[in-house]
């Protein structure tokens, strides 16, 4: 009985703490740290939500729930067909085919990601309303008056999904053309020797490689739906964000604008599940490393129009028509901005967007590393618990640093209000928690192209973990810390809520001078700080466009 006792023992180990900490190293450690810090306050959400329910939970479960929940639906469905069919098209259409004017479209189709989705609610508003250039030209030009003709209404979900989809396209254009340049030659043509078509080819092999990297795309631009407010708020339209600030600020209900989010975040972990499971066991590889020039027929003159049609199209609608409407504004109605306070405005935006982006990358880097050092699950757990703050609205994210900084100093005595409470340390920690995914997607994709053997090639000359990430990951991953920190950088100087509720007194960025100018209905004032916002973004916008074009292998620029 002893014998067999002992080999049931040894068959099922019973549960060690000290055994499962020993499987962690210090570099999975650290990565564990760093990534329990940024879910923190995401934590603290939910806690603040397992507390005791409230009559107005129950309320807003009878009556407004169901609203948010369709609304949000819509905006979701509309937002992941619209991103996802314009920039696969317009990816494929620059990368695989030689026209007049390509190169000029390659960067131009990224302009849209300098461009918030906020302003650009403000634009078509001031565009599109009855008073607004195009139903001014309508009616002057075919003699009609208020009531002979339909004008379709913005302010609805449909107006609203259109709107995020303009801005929120470039995700995955950018990440399914990186994935199409990556892609060899060779593949493609066995494809073509094997009877298919281009269309063909499109469909059955390179969209299929391009996979991991279209549903990240569409990841992004779904969750940066979620997590959206000033657009949606804006034009009128009931969501989970608009209900939790409601509830949050407007109502005085801390414990039920918690639930609201619980559930917003519950429905982040739904969708990734759902993305997981659909894709199942399945691996797309590519079979050769051998790399030459991509295979681009030249369009003839109606391809090259057609062409110019597709990519312009969404550059149009999410760029261009809005800047002309911006510059129109500020051309009609002036600016209360004087020359210091807008030089402030823009040192303040550039600070936190350069300081803000560098912590975000580096801190993603670490993580990264030491999940993949010492394939830890509790480190990649907790890192993964860290990335739902990408979806978790700004004002959310605020007032869980908030709800952290109070439980803290309850339970240690610790003065960490004076750290992270209205202070520009606490403004960079809510930008860690909301956009380490957008530094942690490219990132990881850049480690999963470093081959294993070259990490055991440096750790046999005695190279220890952090010596290999110098001197061997650093180099090899430039592209994507690049990619990384433009896209944080960019983000930062959109975001509103966050940087509005943790700033210090008396510190403003351009966001917030926009957001106060158009509170109060005056858009032309609100023009000039979102114009610069979008001047902000471009250069680094610019810039991603052409580390796109120079990551295929075999590149030389």
């Amino acid at each position: 009985m002893a014998m067999a006792t002992d080999a049931k023992s040894s068959g099922s180990p019973s549960f060690s703490p000290r055994r499962l900490w020993s499987r962690v190293g210090p570099t999975g450690l650290f990565a564990l740290i760093l990534a329990l810090l940024i879910a923190l306050p995401i934590l603290a959400v939910f806690v603040q939500a397992a507390g005791v329910s409230t009559d107005l939970w129950g309320h807003m479960a009878r009556t407004v729930l169901p609203d948010y929940i369709l609304n949000t639906l819509i905006l979701l469905g509309i937002v992941g067909v619209v991103t996802m069919v314009t920039g696969v098209a317009c990816a494929w259409t620059v990368t695989m085919h030689d026209f007049r004017g390509r190169g000029v479209l390659q960067w131009l189709l990224l302009l849209p990601l300098a461009m918030p989705a906020y302003v650009l609610a403000y634009t078509y508003t001031d565009f599109l309303q009855f008073a607004g250039p195009l139903q001014s030209f309508l009616r002057a030009a075919f003699g009609w008056r208020r009531g002979d003709y339909w004008f379709p209404d913005i302010h609805t979900a449909w107006g609203a999904g259109l709107v995020l989809s303009s801005v929120l396209y470039p995700y995955v254009y950018v990440l399914t053309r990186a994935a199409f340049l990556e892609q060899s030659v060779c593949v493609l043509e066995a494809s073509r020797t094997l009877g298919c078509t281009q269309f063909g080819a499109f469909r059955r092999v390179a969209l299929p490689l391009a996979r991991p990297a279209l549903v990240a795309g569409v990841g992004y631009a779904l969750m940066e739906t979620l997590a959206d407010f000033g657009a949606v708020r804006y034009f009128g339209i009931d969501t989970f964000t608009v209900g939790i600030y409601r509830t949050w600020f407007a109502l005085g209900d801390s414990a039920a604008a918690a639930q609201l989010a619980a559930v917003l975040l519950l429905v982040v972990l739904a969708l990734v599940g759902l993305e997981r499971l659909s894709r199942g066991k399945m691996r797309f590889h590519q079979t050769t490393g051998r790399y030459r020039a991509l295979p681009a027929p030249r369009l003839s003159a109606r391809g090259t129009v057609v062409a110019w049609f597709v990519c312009l199209t969404p550059v149009l609608f999410g760029f261009l028509l809005p800047g002309a409407v911006l510059i129109r504004m500020i051309l009609r109605g002036g600016t209360e901005l004087t020359l210091a306070r807008f030089m402030d405005l823009t040192v303040n935006t550039f600070i936190l967007g350069a300081s803000g982006a560098a912590l975000v990358v580096v801190v993603a880097l670490m993580v990264i590393h030491g999940v993949r050092h010492d394939r830890s699950g509790l480190a990649t757990g907790a890192a993964r618990l860290a990335s739902l703050g990408y979806a978790t609205p700004g004002t959310v994210i605020a007032v869980g640093i908030l709800i952290t900084v109070g439980l803290t100093r309850d339970w240690t005595g610790w003065p960490v209000g004076a750290i992270l409470g209205a202070t520009i340390a606490g403004i960079l920690y809510g930008y860690l928690i909301r956009f380490f995914v957008v530094a942690y997607g490219p990132l990881e994709s850049g480690f999963a192209k470093i081959g294993p053997n070259l990490e055991g090639a440096a750790r046999s000359l005695g190279h220890t973990p952090l010596q290999v990430l110098r001197r061997v990951h650093l180099p090899l991953l430039r592209p994507s810390l690049l990619s990384a920190a433009m896209l944080v950088f960019v983000d930062i100087t959109k975001e509103l809520p966050a940087t509005m509720i943790l700033r210090p007194f008396n510190f403003d960025t351009l966001a917030i001078e926009a957001f106060r100018m158009a509170s109060t209905e005056r858009l032309d004032d609100a023009a000039l700080p979102a114009l610069v916002i979008v001047l902000v973004g471009l250069a680094p916008v610019i810039y991603l466009s052409r580390t796109i074009a120079s990551s295929r292998p075999g590149h030389r620029g």
